[in-house]
């Protein structure tokens, strides 16, 4: 880690010492602007000034995109082949570098989608709302438009029809930077479909055509993080942590994990900075107030005991976590199928609580609607698809409701309310890989999300 003395004025140096300083700084060398470029997160001392960043930055051929002063966390620019050494492996990481080593990735999270023409009445074939009580709650409590729901995904279409009274631009923003951009161009989705689903079953209208959300009164904001070729780098879920902190929301939506591998490691370089970059994040939206739920992920892993990266192929262990979900701010979520047994594809271990996600192998009667849940799609149309991605919004809308209901609960307070709320499954038996009593357990957490407990209890 590097003393950031030459380039500093005599103010700047006395501010030097609440930096990161190494007992040696390497040679410094002309930079190699040849390269490719590539933004970067890089570490410092919370409350370190931007200017001592800038500094710094621009000293080992970096160029400033933003800096959060709150965690101490920048995001950088840089065609320097060498600029993380000259920073130091424990302080910058880039995830797009990293892509070419992770071109294999299964992108499971989409696993089945259908369409269907709009303007006509599809609640009888969402089976999924039936199973967490969400069309009870709906007769009691739609929500409270003052809670902001954060949809931190590939965009929102605010065209929909299901959308009309929901969306909130003045609270919507691009992340893919790292740097917020508020432009309504910036947070619209381009390449998928995947945050307009997760937006419908949140709060889809309660409008009497095609489907309804759990918290169709509540108040959505689109927060773009994923790249038009599906990728979520470290500095975009960051950027969008910390959007969601300073806009209040009370909640937010994380169906993925941080690319470019399954695990981050918090003894590793490169993988150190990026799990420290997002933890900060994390942990200070946390304390603003918004509670963070993520999805567990779909590659039917154990995520509480890493034993290998597919995509990254190197030693991990328990110091390893798929991020957001494995950090302990965050509301971890499994998946189940209409039987509201574990879904196939889900991961377990870390988990919160269990919602559904749909199963192919868990049929719904005929007329219940397809094995995946039913929600909305750009361009005003419908659609299924199945993963923790479709899971992790039935949480989200159900903790909207616990923040209507309880308007001064703390995020400890929601999550809180949410497990002791929840429906408890009990292991399948003779599954060795699920442990513990059906109140707590590693497949399913601590049961079922209930939405009619979260406005009646």
């Amino acid at each position: 880690m590097r003393r950031l003395l030459t380039l500093l004025t005599a103010a700047g140096a006395a501010l030097v010492g609440l930096a990161p300083v190494a007992s040696a700084a390497p040679d410094h060398h002309p930079c190699d602007t040849t390269g490719t470029s590539y933004t970067y997160v890089v570490l410092y001392t919370p409350g370190v000034p931007k200017f001592v960043a800038d500094a710094e930055l621009r000293f080992d051929c970096g160029s400033l995109v933003e800096y959060y002063p709150e965690i101490g966390v920048a995001v950088a620019t840089s065609a320097s082949p060498d600029f993380a050494t000259r920073i130091g492996p424990n302080r910058a990481y880039s995830g797009r570098k990293d892509v070419p080593t992770a071109l294999t990735r299964s992108r499971s999270q989409e696993s089945a989608v259908t369409t269907a023409a709009p303007a006509v009445d599809r609640s009888a074939e969402q089976w999924d709302m039936d199973l967490i009580k969400a069309k009870q709650a709906n007769k009691v409590n739609e929500g409270s438009h003052r809670v902001i729901v954060g949809v931190l995904d590939s965009g929102v279409d605010a065209t929909h029809p299901e959308f009309a009274k929901a969306i909130d631009p003045a609270d919507s923003a691009g992340c893919l930077t790292g740097k917020a951009d508020p432009s309504a161009d910036s947070w619209k989705p381009t390449t998928s479909s995947h945050g307009t689903h997760v937006a419908g079953t949140i709060a889809a209208a309660d409008d009497g055509d095609g489907v309804t959300g759990i918290a169709p009164d509540v108040r959505l904001a689109a927060v773009k993080v994923v790249t038009d070729d599906g990728f979520i780098f470290p500095e975009a879920a960051i950027c969008g942590f910390m959007w969601a902190a300073k806009h209040h929301f009370a909640v937010t939506n994380s169906s993925y994990f941080i690319d470019p591998g399954f695990y981050f490691c918090r003894n590793q370089p490169g993988d150190s900075a990026a799990y420290e970059a997002v933890r900060r994040a994390v942990a200070y939206s946390t304390g603003k107030g918004v509670l963070n739920v993520a999805a567990a992920g779909n590659e039917s892993l154990d995520i509480s005991n890493p034993v290998s990266d597919r995509v990254r192929p190197r030693p991990v262990d328990r110091n390893c976590a798929m991020l957001p979900a494995g950090l302990p701010d965050v509301v971890s979520v499994s998946a189940v199928g209409y039987a509201s047994t574990k879904s196939g594809y889900s991961d377990w271990g870390k988990v919160d609580v269990t919602a559904p996600g749909g199963d192919g192998a868990q049929q719904p009667p005929a007329g219940s609607g397809p094995a995946c849940p039913l929600s909305t799609l750009t361009g005003g149309r419908y659609g299924s698809m199945c993963g923790t991605s479709m899971a992790t919004p039935h949480v989200v809308g159900v903790i909207a409701l616990l923040a209507s209901t309880h308007p001064w609960a703390s995020p400890a307070q929601l999550r809180n309310l949410l497990r002791s709320q929840a429906t408890p499954i009990a292991c399948p038996a003779d599954t060795p890989t699920c442990t513990g009593p059906a109140a707590d357990n590693s497949y399913y957490g601590h049961g079922l999300v209930n939405a009619l407990a979260a406005v009646t209890r």
